[in-house]
């Protein structure tokens, strides 16, 4: 019989568990547990929770951390919950490779959510960015927003690599 009860114990210990999982963000931090299907207000890629709000235009995660976008790339996020009044913000964080400028030169970024345009900025250098744009009240009141990014120019398929490549994305934060 004690046989019987480790065996038990032995199947019971490998099932997987219901609870839903932690998500450690590159650099160590880890977020709160979400259930499956819950909308997030912050977004990072490398986050297997997130892959369904992805709407459009990344790549596969690369690294465990970033994905290369295409020209037009989007997302689907949860309003984050904010007293009346105050600012929220989106934040794409991304980086610009030196391939893409020295082969583009500058590259404009350009936002819309839900339809209505959050603006637009141009670098000139590769780097580490961050892209913040304030989000109107009257998007901030839809159940979800869909922040669309578009950028003016990418680097084209090559033999090597078939994929289009705009920028290197990390995260989009509603905060």
């Amino acid at each position: 019989m004690p046989a019987l009860v480790c065996l038990l114990v032995l199947l019971l210990s490998n099932c997987p568990s219901n609870e839903p999982e932690l998500f450690t963000a590159p650099g160590g931090a880890s977020e709160a547990a979400v259930e499956p299907g819950e909308f997030l207000s912050t977004l990072h890629l490398a986050d297997p929770r997130g892959t369904p709000q992805l709407l459009k235009g990344f790549h596969t995660l690369e690294q465990g951390a970033w994905r290369w976008t295409e020209k037009v790339f989007a997302v689907a996020l949860k309003p984050p919950p904010a007293s009346p009044g105050e600012e929220v913000n989106i934040e794409l964080t991304f980086s610009i490779a030196e391939a893409s400028i020295s082969r583009l030169g500058a590259l404009t970024l350009t936002a819309t959510l839900n339809g209505s345009p959050a603006g637009s900025e141009t670098y000139d250098q590769a780097g580490d960015y961050s892209f913040t744009k304030p989000v109107p009240a009257e998007v901030l009141a839809r159940e979800t927003i869909e922040a669309v990014f578009e950028l003016d120019k990418v680097l084209p398929p090559t033999g090597s690599d078939l994929r289009e490549l705009g920028v290197i994305a990390v995260s989009v934060v509603l905060k």
